[in-house]
């Protein structure tokens, strides 16, 4: 079971737990496993950003660069070129929060400065330690993720003596050097990793043992949304995979994701609503803390 904890984002404090929050996934990129292609212009990114907000998206994450298995890393340049205009965009147009998917500080900077609020860092700052000085100086929020190896060899042998262990303990050094940069832990949350570096076995643990990734004490992102496990478990393409996708989400919500991390924002919503009604969370209220979602007015 989840427990209610603080997001601190900007210095506007988001109060997780009452109910499921949902990150709309927009890759800006040619080459991500499910979408990518599709949003790689900004107009269509834009427009599916807006479409992601309206179906009720907390925070929209913005990515400019494949982390899928097999890719290989993208200059900052190239990354900001794909991303920025997208972020503006959307900032002009909606009160969602905004993360940027990048491992590089240019890219974050730039992305920041065009009004993403949060660095959701796959590699939990290992890739690039002046993260942590800009999380800082700005007050964004930071994602902390789990990843054996790198995207390019990650899924080539993975292994591990215990998974879960090992990710918790990972993320709760991470959170302690996170701290020493100067960042309030109030800004950090923390995603195991879903798939990065992980055999189903894996997969499927983490998700399972959810509640001792939550015991480190900061709200947990999941992101499971149309990946490999849910193919290898249902021997299905990634289209066909949204069933499989909402049963996972749900499972995580039960064993405290307090952000799930999707391509289908409406349809796990609308799963997660019915969950937390079920789990005895409220269904439908909105933190009154939490900025307005939706398109601006």
């Amino acid at each position: 079971m989840r427990t209610g904890t603080v997001f601190r984002v900007k210095g506007a404090r988001h109060l997780l737990g009452t109910r499921t929050w949902v990150m709309g996934i927009l890759n800006v990129t040619p080459d991500s496993f499910f979408d990518g292609g599709r949003y790689f212009d900004p107009g269509p990114a834009v427009d599916h950003g807006l479409r992601l907000a309206d179906e009720g998206a907390d925070i929209i994450d913005v990515g400019g660069e494949s982390s899928r298995f097999g890719s290989d890393p993208i200059p900052a340049e190239e990354e900001i070129r794909r991303i920025v205009p997208v972020i503006s965009s959307l900032r002009t147009q909606t009160r969602v929060l905004l993360s940027v998917d990048t491992t590089k500080f240019e890219t974050a900077r730039a992305a920041l400065g065009a009004g993403a609020d949060i660095i959701n860092d796959i590699s939990s700052f290992e890739m690039d330690p002046r993260l942590l000085v800009l999380a800082a100086e700005t007050g964004a929020g930071f994602i902390l993720m789990h990843m054996q190896g790198v995207p390019k060899t990650m899924q080539a042998a993975p292994r591990y003596e215990d998974v879960v262990a090992e990710v918790r303990g990972f993320l709760a050094e991470k959170i302690e050097i996170a701290a020493a940069y100067g960042l309030n832990k109030e800004s950090l949350a923390v995603d195991p990793g879903i798939g990065f570096g992980k055999r189903l076995e894996d997969n499927c643990a983490l998700i399972r043992e959810l509640e001792t990734i939550a015991g480190i004490g900061r709200p947990v992102v999941m992101g499971v949304s149309r990946k490999s496990m849910i193919g290898k478990i249902l021997d299905v393409p990634p289209e066909e995979r949204l069933e499989g996708s909402l049963a996972a989400a749900v499972v995580g919500l039960a064993r405290g994701a307090h952000i799930l991390r999707v391509h289908d924002v409406q349809s796990t919503r609308r799963a997660a609503r019915v969950a937390d009604a079920i789990l005895s969370r409220p269904a439908g209220g909105e933190n009154p803390e939490k900025r307005e979602a939706g398109r601006a007015r």
